[in-house]
């Protein structure tokens, strides 16, 4: 087991305002690589509202907010606030994903939290941008996918628009926004000042579209659905096998020629219909319905060894189920053993990044809630008799 001290963030204390998904999926990426993250959650007989994104002990809350300590604390009592003030004192990063003027009614904006600790870096989350025509609009994953384009470039052709399977506006927003604390933190070393981080699943998004986007900025070309086909690198899709379905990637003259060898039917190479990119751009249903007799009369397991053999990016498409029963999956550890204090032992999603040395740890589950909030003020120096009294009022 890893020593939680040498971590690569354990010199770093970070106070948790998250709720849902995208502040906690940043969060989530301090936390595993070691640093001290309290959740901060409303007491027990305060209304928790939305704030867990689902059931606690559920599959969902379990996987955010892994490797926490929990403290309750009501900000909206006097007391509440005043503890939350003394964290901040000695705290390097709080993370909050409220809408963009609530933060300002608790007390707990940029401003106020500098001038308590002026090397405190905050790190905000928002729909759609801290400031802006659209600042105070509820923020959701799918509406980010709509307004952000990715729904009109997902999904088959004349489908009409389709959101993607994950809430990737929600992850990726917490992932830059994760990234962007990461900045703060090194630049704070040579200026010695905290700065507030914003990002936002609009934004998020729109750089997500990567590709898609700079065909519009610097092209002027508006991308359509291309269903399973890659709209610019082609053939490269779903095609059907004697038993299921393969995607195959033989984009580029290299690698098209070897498939086309590779799969019996050199003379694709050369028809001039196929011949460069810009004629299979041109000519792609033909293309890939004469690829697809061909896969037919075979089972996949055939066509990917074999075109993998030849140098050509071919993968099964897998359920969920079958993703982690892979073997190369099984060899990344992307499933990832926590012990839980009331759920016992637990598997979560490990990190997509390795570090040889100090890697991320699984060290603990989701905590319970307020567990550790007795301990927490006993570290700043409260006795017996006041936190009772905390709790008494509500404030804790």
């Amino acid at each position: 087991m890893t020593d939680p001290a040498a971590l690569p963030l354990a010199r770093f204390k970070v106070l948790d305002l998250t709720r849902v998904r995208a502040g906690p999926t940043a969060v989530r990426q301090l936390a595993d690589w070691g640093a001290d993250v309290i959740k901060i959650e409303s007491p027990p007989a305060i209304e928790q509202g939305e704030g867990l994104g689902g059931p606690r002990h559920g599959f969902d809350f379990q996987n955010l907010h892994r490797n926490k300590r929990s403290m309750t604390l009501n900000l909206k009592a006097p007391e509440g606030l005043a503890i939350f003030r003394k964290l901040v004192e000695t705290a390097d990063v709080v993370v909050e994903n409220y809408r963009p003027d609530v933060k300002f009614r608790l007390g707990v904006d940029y401003e106020t939290l500098r001038a308590i600790n002026p090397r405190i870096i905050l790190g905000s989350i928002s729909g759609f941008g801290q400031d802006g025509p659209y600042r105070d609009r509820p923020g959701f994953d799918q509406i980010a996918q709509g307004m952000g384009g990715l729904m009109s470039i997902t999904g088959l052709p004349g489908q009409g628009p389709v959101r993607v399977g994950i809430p990737v506006a929600d992850l990726t927003a917490g992932i830059f926004c994760a990234m962007g604390i990461l900045v703060a933190l090194l630049e704070r070393e040579v200026s010695g000042q905290g700065q507030w981080v914003k990002s936002s699943l609009l934004q998020a998004q729109i750089a997500m579209l990567d590709f898609q986007a700079a065909r519009w900025l610097m092209a002027g070309e508006v991308p359509k659905q291309a269903g399973n086909d890659h709209p610019t690198s082609i053939p490269t899709g779903v095609f059907e096998t004697a038993d299921g379905h393969i995607n195959i990637a033989a984009t580029g003259g290299g690698i098209y020629k070897r498939f086309c060898e590779a799969i019996g039917a050199p003379e694709l190479a050369t028809h001039p219909d196929y011949a460069t990119s810009a004629e299979r751009s041109k000519n792609r249903k033909a293309l890939n319905a004469a690829i697809a007799a061909i896969t037919r009369t075979q089972p996949s397991r055939h066509w990917i060894d074999l075109l993998n053999q030849a140098g050509v990016p071919t993968g099964p498409i897998y359920s969920i189920d079958e993703v982690f029963a892979d073997p190369q999956v099984e060899h990344l550890k992307m499933a990832q053993p926590v012990d839980h204090p009331v759920l016992g032992p637990q598997k979560v999603v490990g990190q997509a990044v390795e570090l040889s040395r100090t890697p991320s740890v699984m060290r603990s589950g989701s905590p319970e809630q307020g567990a550790d909030t007795d301990a927490i003020l006993r570290g700043l120096g409260y006795g017996e008799a006041e936190i009772a009294a905390l709790r008494a009022k509500n404030a804790i």
